[in-house]
């Protein structure tokens, strides 16, 4: 405001001075003569124009300022604002931040949950009681690929307390020491039989169930009033819509393993057989048996007919059925929502020829690397095991619920009828050599509907290519390694605390001793002696069974060797 007035004052000062200069001021008058008169009126009244001129360009000029000077303060007032609303979210944040120390600090003892973004929202609504009656905080982590993150985090002593996930991972996670054996106390027969058998490997339960799933057959009841019984039929009845141009394709197929197995299982075809105690057999591997070429055969047949598409794209699949474009389709409960949601008319039932899904079970298992797993198991048994908390994990998921008093409870007419197509489903193995069949399973199918191989061909392959992956996992059996948090760093696994890794393994000098050498960069590690392959059987310093890490430094880039003693299971190591 005072560089207004100063300007206020220059202005008005140099156009009284203008005045001064044209009525003569006090300079000398010029003299006029008769001669020219009107040289003399036009002088003035060009002066008095000059002088109205400048006058105006003054006003211009001082508006200008003035509007300059509007706009400065108007931009230093948004700056203000501006610093104010960052200032209030520095002080909001800060809040936060003192608030999560503070509920950090409540504790002394906190379980740490990994669960997917439907089931999290769930469990931390149990906090509050939870911390409220056992004094322990509560921390619910959205984590996705959770079975992959926890065979990292886990043996670094950085995984959680409890997983959420599915009955199949028993047996990567059982066979790696990762897993604690459950008991549910009082509870446990609030669990149906099956549920329980999913989470039980080599006679021991490694989970608390909480929902069981499969597939189940689907139609559309606009444009077939009854279900084919025979698959036959399916092609029959599909091909007949086809051919008046009422339908696409005869049948959607969303996939060549898991979502074609209620088609593979109905011509005889299984992935491992069983021993008399309902064992699977790893040795006795059916993916080249003759119900599952005879299923690869009917499914080559019914792409070269034009029946079924060679695409098997799960979403593109489901979208034809949800628009009318397939009447008929394999599908879980995963997908009910989307085809309510699509206005579909549509019906559930069992599947042609009494073909079988696999059935899964999704439950909680306890990292048995925590130092809180009976604190853990308390909270599974005593606040999760509650016909409140399984409803409303029941309603999230679309899936039968494994706890008794909630699936006796269910009046959802869909989820009774997937029940009814799960009766007779095959639990999915959950042993180890599994991870060996997926792959080469799918492959086979894949080359069977694009006829590039014949099913006898490409399952032959396949079924050789999986005896093969599980002939080398009993390789593993002998197998000393030293996994830690140098392996990937060291460019000999992709991953750290691997206890797996062919090239971290150590070479037996055939004295007792395993070696090994590494190059690795500078930088502090950790490091533990880990023996066929899992964790079920480790050392760490002073040879103690599931002793603490071995730590490391490597002060400049160079060769790490590590020998293990196998008399003392003590680890020697050498950095430069």
């Amino acid at each position: 405001m005072n560089n207004k007035k100063w300007y206020l004052i220059a202005v008005f000062f140099l156009l009284g001075a203008l005045f001064l200069s044209a009525c003569g001021g006090s300079e000398p008058a010029t003299e006029e003569t008769a001669d020219e008169p009107a040289t003399t009126d036009t002088t003035e009244e060009e002066a008095a124009d000059e002088e109205m001129e400048e006058e105006e360009a003054a006003d211009e000029e001082m508006e200008e300022e003035a509007t300059d000077e509007e706009m400065e303060e108007e931009a230093a007032d948004e700056e203000m604002e501006e610093e104010a609303t960052d200032e209030e979210m520095e002080e909001e944040a800060a809040d936060e931040e003192m608030e999560e120390e503070a509920a950090d600090e409540e504790f002394d003892v906190s379980i740490t949950i990994w669960a997917d973004d439907t089931r999290a929202p769930i469990l931390l609504a149990l906090a509050e009681d939870f911390q409220a009656e056992y004094g322990v905080g509560l921390v619910v982590e959205q984590v996705a690929d959770i079975r992959d993150q926890f065979v990292i985090a886990a043996p670094a002593g950085e995984g959680p307390d409890i997983i959420l996930g599915a009955h199949d991972w028993l047996g990567q996670l059982v066979d790696s020491g990762l897993l604690a054996p459950m008991d549910l106390g009082d509870k446990a027969d609030s669990f149906t039989d099956v549920s329980k058998t999913g989470f039980t490997f080599d006679g021991q339960l490694y989970g608390m169930p909480y929902a069981t799933e499969n597939l189940a057959f689907f139609y559309n009841t606009e444009l077939v009033a009854e279900p084919p019984t025979t698959w036959a039929e399916v092609m029959e009845v599909g091909g007949a819509l086809q051919a008046d141009g009422t339908v696409t394709y005869a049948m959607g197929l969303t996939g060549t393993t898991y979502d074609a197995f209620p088609l593979q299982t109905a011509f005889g075809g299984y992935i491992f057989g069983q021993d008399a105690d309902g064992n699977y057999d790893p040795s006795d591997v059916g993916i080249d048996s003759p119900g599952m070429i005879a299923a690869g055969d009917f499914l080559q047949q019914a792409v070269a007919d034009g029946l079924i598409s060679d695409s098997t794209d799960w979403d593109t699949n489901h979208v034809l059925f949800e628009t009318g474009e397939v009447p008929f389709l394999m599908a879980g409960p995963w997908a009910l929502n989307r085809i309510r949601e699509s206005g579909v008319p549509y019906g559930i039932t069992t599947f042609p020829d009494g073909g079988q899904p696999f059935a899964g079970v999704q439950g909680f298992m306890v990292n048995a690397l925590s130092e809180n797993v009976l604190l853990a198991q308390a909270f599974l048994t005593e606040f999760v095991a509650t016909e409140e908390v399984m409803s409303e994990l029941y309603l999230d998921g679309n899936r039968h619920s494994a706890f008794i008093p909630v699936l006796e409870a269910t009046d959802d007419p869909d989820i009774i009828l997937f029940g009814e197509a799960g009766v007779d489903a095959v639990l999915m193995p959950a042993i180890p050599e599994m991870g060996a069949v997926w792959s080469s399973w799918g492959d086979a199918f894949s080359l069977i509907l694009t006829q590039e191989l014949t099913a006898d061909e490409a399952l032959t392959t396949g079924a050789f290519q999986i005896r093969d992956l599980i002939g080398s996992l009993d390789t593993l059996a002998d197998m000393v390694n030293v996994p830690g948090s140098w392996q990937a760093a060291s460019g000999a696994c992709t991953g750290d605390w691997d206890p797996a890794c062919e090239g971290s393994a150590l070479t037996d000098n055939g004295d007792g001793t395993f070696s090994g050498t590494f190059d690795l960069p500078a930088g502090d590690y950790e490091v533990k002696v880990a023996l066929a392959a899992t964790w079920d059987t480790n050392y760490g310093v002073d040879g103690e069974a599931d002793g603490a890490n071995y730590m490391f430094t490597m002060s400049a880039d160079g060769s790490v060797t590590f020998t293990y003693d196998s008399e003392t299971n003590l680890l020697d190591i050498v950095t430069p």
